[in-house]
């Protein structure tokens, strides 16, 4: 039985070298390649694949929520991660939003073909180092709103755009980057978004 593949990422060179690898096994079929995450499910829909495989950071939305998305608009299908950024936080992220496997890209292309065949059978597969890294690290110390702050503070500006961002006060801004930066061990919030980021509990946008 011939496996059906659908491939995003936005890099047109890795999506490419991606399906021609597994073009090159007898029962695997790329039906569909896009290169943004809100072009999955309208993709997944037409061309009916049995197996995604997604990049984590692609733009108009990311592939942890576009695997969401498709997990709710054709259950059929299995979710891949494949991604260049091997970081704990998003093994669990990508989990909880219905993918059955993640692994990084430099796999190389007998063990992502096996992957995919595993994953389509209904198996998970998780890179060994990420799995352990995941579980010596631990869930993300931040509330969803540490996280938010700690996401509009990325770009720079003083408290006072991001809680214009945000709507939210001042005072309740630096209650909870002063948090935030205590949790992620940081002495500023630079450094506490890079800490946040390193450990995958913010993606790297």
């Amino acid at each position: 039985m011939t496996i059906r593949l659908l491939i995003a990422d936005d890099q047109a060179l890795v999506r490419g070298a991606l399906a021609a690898l597994l073009e090159l096994e007898d029962d695997l079929d790329v039906v569909a390649e896009v290169s943004r995450g809100d072009e999955v499910v309208p993709a997944a829909l037409e061309h009916r694949p049995d197996v995604a495989l997604l990049d984590v950071e692609m733009p108009g939305i990311d592939g942890l929520a576009a695997a969401r998305l498709l997990k709710q608009a054709m259950p059929s299908c299995q979710v891949l991660m494949v991604t260049t950024f091997g970081r704990p936080g998003y093994l669990k992220k990508a989990m909880s939003a219905g993918a059955s496997g993640f692994v990084v890209k430099d796999t190389p292309a007998r063990q992502l073909a096996d992957a995919v065949r595993r994953v389509h059978s209904g198996l998970r597969v998780v890179d060994p180092t990420l799995a352990a890294e995941s579980l010596t690290q631990g869930d993300s110390p931040l509330t969803d709103r540490e996280s938010e702050v700690l996401q509009a503070a990325r770009a720079g500006g003083t408290v006072a755009d991001i809680a214009g961002t945000l709507f939210l006060s001042e005072g309740t801004v630096r209650n909870h980057l002063s948090s935030a930066i205590g949790k992620t061990g940081a002495r500023t919030r630079a450094e506490a978004v890079r800490v946040a980021i390193d450990n995958g509990w913010l993606l790297p946008h």
